[in-house]
């Protein structure tokens, strides 16, 4: 392994996770390989583990590493990471059975209640409603946790919505196929975000660890807004592609 040098301009922590970097794509460090720990890579480069911890914290945000409470910091396999193309409108149920994945969902909670000015704003809500069911789903994949969803419907349009409907199925697909309605298209943002310590326990993964965070607002064909729902994905399973033409 090369070693940092005090005589570069460029910041200990990151000359370290340059090194680090160029041995995974090298694959000198392989996908599921430990990397040296924090104390080690310490005494072999003269440094403090603060600075370490920094380097390896930057691998992490990157995707490159993850990190397994216990056990240690390992090469990501970036290869494999699920990847959706963002051009069709489709569920996650649908998006894993067409990688002939097995998914299951657990319901957390499922409430009707009173919308909020936000939750309202984002569902385009008529004036004289004011209920939406609320759902909080944990997505399974392969019988390891995925993503965290939460969903908002507004009650009016799925008056007798319930979790046994949802359990397993397609939420989609229940639209179409219980209520007869159309989806035309889907408003949907993409971002960063570090996991709480709830979420790193419900997704088993390190705490403030990296993840994606979802926001989508579905419309169908008459202009209604049908759910508003915001998820948080593990980085280190899922990635999104996007293909631009000329």
């Amino acid at each position: 392994m090369k070693r940092v040098s005090k005589d570069n301009p460029l910041p200990l922590y990151y000359q370290l996770k340059e090194i680090l970097q160029e041995m995974i794509e090298n694959n000198i460090l392989e996908a599921g390989d430990p990397i040296p720990t924090e104390r080690e890579l310490s005494e072999m480069h003269s440094i403090s583990r603060m600075t370490v911890r920094k380097a390896i914290m930057d691998l992490v945000n990157e995707g490159l590493v993850y990190r397994e409470q216990g056990r240690g910091t390992f090469v990501a396999d970036t290869e494999s990471k699920l990847k959706y193309q963002l051009s069709k409108l489709k569920g996650f149920t649908q998006i894993m059975k067409e990688k002939g994945l097995k998914t299951k969902t657990k319901i957390l909670y499922f409430e009707l209640k009173e919308a909020t000015k936000k939750v309202r704003n984002h569902l385009k809500m008529p004036n004289d409603k004011n209920k939406v069911i609320e759902v909080n789903r944990l997505r399974i994949v392969e019988e390891e946790p995925f993503a965290i969803e939460t969903v908002w419907i507004p009650y009016d349009l799925c008056p007798n919505m319930s979790q046994e409907m949802l359990e397993n199925n397609s939420f989609y697909s229940i639209l179409e196929n219980e209520y007869g309605y159309n989806l035309d298209y889907a408003k949907q943002t993409i971002e960063p975000r570090i996991l709480t310590e709830y979420e790193s326990d419900l997704l088993t993964v390190e705490e403030s660890a990296l993840a994606l965070l979802f926001r989508r607002t579905t419309y169908l064909k008459n202009g209604r807004v049908i759910e508003y729902t915001k998820a948080v994905y593990r980085s280190d399973k899922y990635k999104h592609e996007v293909i631009l033409n000329y």
